[in-house]
């Protein structure tokens, strides 16, 4: 039995070594590291952007008053998020590349994961601004600010403080979620470790980048807790 359980574990630990030690293998999962939190990074930034951008066509395109110019935006805006949010993301990565104007895989990642993003994003400000109390609007508008001025100055404002957790919590999610990035090539941290298998046909480089993607969502998880206490501290105070 113990002979069985030495000869596992140097099994084990000559599986890592080649997976992780020989021949710097582990600069190859820091390179992937960097361009996954580089994807992810670029991905949220952009779906921020879009986000907003949809969440305020939305707002306007839905009320009472809103004219037909807003209507129309609203439905384009609706029409965007539900095929973004009804289809697979590897789908949209591979569509957006088949487009043949990308000199690298990397560009094609961050468009496609920024526009997905932006789906999601744009629910978490539009919920962000109906939270918003409408008195604060009003506020505004009698004060001689302008329609633009009001949601500018002072409904994104609050809005987004009330998302901050949401958006860090998309972020933590992109991450995970960047890992498709090989299918078009790219050389995030799933890539790695998936050629590093194919090549030498250990299994120890999944279980390596299984660990570095669960370091990562742990430290982030735990820099958003904070950012929530923090938020809730200023609330009561």
């Amino acid at each position: 039995m113990i002979s069985a359980k030495l000869t596992i574990w140097d099994s084990l630990s000559k599986d890592l070594y080649r997976g992780l030690i020989q021949d710097d293998r582990w600069k190859l999962y820091i390179e992937g590291t960097g361009v996954t939190l580089l994807l992810a990074v670029v991905a949220v930034l952009m779906g921020i952007v879009i986000g907003v951008l949809v969440a305020i066509g939305k707002f306007y395109g839905s009320r009472r008053a809103a004219g037909p110019v807003w209507r129309a935006v609203a439905k384009v805006c609706d029409f965007y998020t539900t095929v973004i949010r009804g289809t697979p993301m590897v789908l949209q990565l591979l569509i957006i590349y088949s487009l043949t104007v990308w000199s690298k895989g990397t560009y094609a990642c961050m468009i496609g994961f920024g526009i997905n993003s932006g789906a999601y994003i744009a629910e978490i400000f539009r919920s962000g601004i109906n939270s918003i109390d409408i008195g604060q609007t009003e506020a505004g508008r009698s004060l001689g600010l302008s329609e633009k001025t009001t949601m500018t100055r002072i409904v994104l404002p609050q809005a987004i403080k009330n998302v901050l957790p949401a958006l860090f919590n998309e972020f933590i999610a992109m991450v995970k979620e960047t890992s498709i990035a090989g299918y078009i090539a790219v050389r995030d941290i799933t890539k790695v470790a998936s050629s590093i298998k194919g090549t030498y046909f250990i299994s120890s480089p999944l279980y390596i980048a299984a660990v570095i993607y669960l370091v990562m969502v742990l430290l982030l998880t735990r820099v958003q807790k904070r950012l929530e206490r923090r938020l809730g501290r200023s609330d009561r105070g």
